[in-house]
């Protein structure tokens, strides 16, 4: 298994087992060396905690740009989570332009959107903006919510392939070159993700364990880039490893605010092998 340098770009809540918090652990448990680009700190994430605190990184992101520029420092990937903001998303593609290795990847998880509608937080003009950093990417990594904001197609709560179809070939006429699709399920209990490369199309299934938890589509996100293998061979290894943590975190009703990963990280390494 290749090492590599890899750069993660999102926020740290500090409490809730999600975003840079998940990345990094997933990550080094791969064997990768992991940097990290914080755009944000929170004291708790979003999702039923209540009066945390946030600070804005969005000021420091230029200087640190411009000091590992200058330190000649370089990526062999680039793996983007949440972005606060549109002034976040073009700071971070000029990063990418500047800093990524030659034959570098660079992957972004479209965290913006799930269930048929944008997090709060965001707009129309953050869609744009995302479009823009997504579709210049290597590898996509949107649930099928994020997918229609990217497309500009309705969303579905039931579907069936000929969706799923339509929304993959808008997506490459898009721009998209590898894509990821999370979520995508032709069953009641069931579920999967469907991977596209360089034209063919393989769809994973698995179960679909409900309640879901907080964190869990940072987890794939994670285990897909620190797998260091094929697209759909990584996407398999996140499907998997995430399900696995989805049951350990059900035998903890208490546990209600994240995903408990950390005890699937063994499963997760034997799975690549290490």
């Amino acid at each position: 298994m290749a090492y590599h340098k890899i750069l993660t770009i999102q926020d740290i809540s500090c409490v809730g087992q999600c975003s840079l918090t998940v990345a990094l652990p997933i990550l080094s448990a791969a064997g990768q060396e992991t940097c990290i680009l914080p755009s944000a700190v929170l004291s708790t994430h979003t999702a039923g905690f209540t009066g945390y605190t946030v600070r804005d990184l969005t000021e420091d992101i230029p200087a640190i740009t411009a000091h590992w520029e200058k330190e000649k420092i370089a990526f062999e990937a680039v793996y983007t989570g949440y972005l606060g903001s549109t002034e976040q998303i073009g700071m971070v593609r000029d990063l990418i332009a500047r800093l990524s290795a030659p034959g570098a990847l660079a992957i972004v998880d479209p965290a913006m959107a799930d269930n048929g509608k944008l997090y709060p937080a965001f707009d129309g003009a953050y869609v744009e903006a995302m479009k823009d950093l997504a579709f210049s990417a290597d590898i996509i990594l949107p649930n099928i919510t994020e997918a229609c904001f990217l497309t500009g197609m309705e969303y579905r709560e039931t579907y069936d392939e000929g969706y799923i179809a339509e929304l993959l070939d808008r997506l490459t006429a898009a721009g998209a070159k590898t894509v990821i699709l999370t979520g995508v399920g032709y069953a009641p209990e069931r579920t999967g993700v469907l991977v596209q490369e360089r034209g063919e199309r393989r769809y994973y299934e698995h179960r679909k364990l409900t309640p879901g938890s907080h964190g869990t589509g940072d987890v794939y996100a994670a285990a897909f880039v620190g797998a260091g293998k094929s697209a759909y061979e990584a996407a398999v290894i996140a499907a998997d490893y995430t399900v696995k943590c989805i049951e350990i975190t059900r035998e903890d009703p208490g546990h209600w605010y994240g995903v408990k990963f950390e005890a699937a990280l063994p499963a997760y390494m034997k799975m690549l092998g290490l």
